[in-house]
């Protein structure tokens, strides 16, 4: 997560999230990474994603998106932004954007890309779409 400066009349800060570590292995506690005047960066490990094939088709919809994301729902408390949830569902992220929630589009690592695609790949089957006929082609009605 970042904080920094903003030079605006109505808000003299901001709050995003601002990338995530695939594969990070360290300490589980959050930290300062990143301290100055202009902005600040706070590590937050241990927001796991969890793949469920009952989201199949919001990873669908994200992996083959022009640029893939993560998003990340975060609140604050305390003063600060802190990330709460972490998914790769486009459609999970956007009931939390429907419902209020700060959530943050950030680029997708190329290997959770490769890891989310695999998963599409296995589980997802797109519904037949079924075709309505115009009401032309049902023909008229003999008396």
């Amino acid at each position: 997560m970042q904080w920094r400066a903003v030079d605006n009349p109505w808000q003299s800060e901001a709050w995003e999230a601002l990338g995530v570590l695939g594969d990070y292995e360290g300490p589980d506690e959050p930290r300062v990474i990143v301290d100055s005047p202009a902005a600040t960066q706070w590590l937050y490990p241990g927001h796991p994603i969890v793949l469920q094939r009952s989201e199949a088709e919001g990873y669908f919809h994200n992996v083959s998106a022009a640029a893939p994301s993560v998003f990340v729902l975060w609140r604050m408390e305390e003063g600060v932004a802190v990330p709460r949830y972490v998914t790769v569902s486009y459609d999970e992220a956007s009931r939390w954007m429907d419902g209020g929630a700060h959530v943050d589009a950030v680029p997708m690592p190329a290997a959770m890309r490769a890891w989310l695609r695999e998963f599409v790949e296995h589980n997802y089957r797109p519904e037949p779409k079924k075709r309505l006929r115009p009401q032309s082609f049902l023909g008229a009605r003999r008396r």
